[in-house]
């Protein structure tokens, strides 16, 4: 269950042939609210204008916004069940159900019990999934695990987005990557579920993508749900070692054999994206672009629809963030709202931070267009959302932002 022996994608064919015959397939598909929270989470990214800039979310949401589980163990644990290939040489994609993912997870995690168990097949355009509670004697603790398939296109790009930031623009306690043998990288990053600690609820997450586009992950919190329950353990229950020989088990090979590409997007941008949204790649050189030019950036990332900079212009660090959406129609943007001469309604206003740093203060210009198309800015006096403010003011002022929302060039972006 540890690093792969051969390169990733060479033994695919081989763990379809060993397990093909022992599959059967079962006839109650299980669509489960478990699968569905991470997309619903994407859906609320979309249609606020004040995005976390944590870019741990890419890991989580960027494909499709759902986790997937495993096939079952090709030695047999558990039990296995399936669908035979068509031969030897050119297999057949495998059928997996909600209860097949649910029995792969329990095969592949140490001493102790997971209850609470929910689980979604290939039955489904989302992609499966698998979803429980475990305990092993020292506290209950929520494990979500997931495959995809990306466009190896896009590799390069998802590995840019998702590496691991300057610590001082999110909250973590600590964050790693790391390029296997077999050229797979594998990034390990253990935060918070809330940036701004309001609980502790710690959310630790494992990230696998090979050179050819297969994508495992897990995450795991140190309570028994992922928001709104307490707190039963100091940590979540899986080590990075663990996390590590959970994404690299041999058991995912066969069902990501079976998927689909969730996308081919142009410009580097990531699979399951919203239609119509351009790359994060595009956002955040547009951003840069688009700032003033005593403003040093210090730090970027982002993801589709999304890109954050950390700028300086030597009287402290400011965090700044952009969205760019499309079919924003029901959005009334806040604060003085005015109407341009096009039919963009503009919103310029000043408020206290959200995400519970002390003194921040965010500064925000958004603009949506009679067509839906929404372009909306924030500044903060902060490096971060979380953290105290690092200075008096956000490094650009509301013109500034404006000038940014309202450019032109962001409908032209890809």
């Amino acid at each position: 269950m540890g690093r792969f022996a051969m390169p990733f994608e060479d033994e695919l064919g081989e763990s379809l042939r060993r397990t093909g015959e022992s599959f059967r397939p079962d006839d109650s598909p299980h669509l489960v609210e478990a699968g569905l929270r991470r997309g619903r989470r994407t859906v609320r990214r979309r249609r606020t204008a004040a995005v976390t800039g944590s870019v741990v979310a890419l890991a989580l949401v960027g494909f499709g916004g759902a986790y997937a589980g495993g096939l079952l163990d090709s030695g047999g644990a558990g039990g296995t069940k399936g669908v035979s290939v068509a031969g030897p040489s050119k297999p057949t994609p495998l059928a997996v159900t909600g209860d097949q993912m649910v029995s792969t997870l329990k095969s592949l995690l140490p001493g102790g019990e997971l209850t609470q168990t929910e689980g979604r097949g290939t039955e489904s355009e989302l992609p499966p999934v698998a979803y429980g509670v475990f305990d092993d004697g020292k506290g209950k603790g929520a494990i979500s695990l997931g495959v995809d398939r990306i466009d190896p296109a896009s590799v390069a790009a998802f590995k840019e987005e998702s590496a691991c930031q300057s610590a001082t623009q999110d909250t973590r306690d600590s964050c790693t990557a790391e390029t296997l043998p077999d050229g797979s990288w594998l990034k390990i990053y253990k935060g918070y579920e809330y940036p701004d600690h309001r609980a502790e609820t710690k959310d630790w997450t494992a990230t696998l993508v090979t050179p050819k586009g297969y994508h495992v992950d897990v995450s795991e919190w140190n309570s028994a749900a992922e928001k709104g329950a307490p707190i039963t353990r100091p940590e979540p229950p899986l080590s990075s070692a663990r996390l590590k020989a959970l994404v690299t088990a041999k058991e995912w090979k066969p069902i990501l054999a079976a998927l689909k590409l969730s996308g081919k997007p142009a410009d580097g941008g990531t699979p399951g994206k919203v239609e119509g949204e351009p790359g994060a790649v595009s956002v955040e050189r547009a951003l840069i672009k688009s700032l003033p030019l005593n403003l040093k950036v210090a730090g970027k990332g982002g993801q589709d629809g999304y890109a954050f900079v950390v700028v300086d212009d030597g009287k402290g660090a400011s965090f700044v963030q952009i969205n760019v959406q499309r079919n924003m129609s029901d959005v009334t943007p806040r604060g003085d709202v005015t109407t341009l001469p096009d039919a963009t309604v503009l919103g310029l206003s000043k408020q206290a931070g959200e995400k519970g740093g002390a003194g921040v203060v965010q500064w925000t210009a958004d603009a949506v267009g009679p067509d839906g198309f929404r372009v909306v800015i924030s500044a903060f006096n902060s490096n971060n959302q979380a953290s105290a403010a690092t200075r008096a003011e956000p490094a650009l002022t509301l013109a500034a932002l404006k000038k940014i929302a309202i450019d032109p060039m962001w409908r032209k972006l890809k």
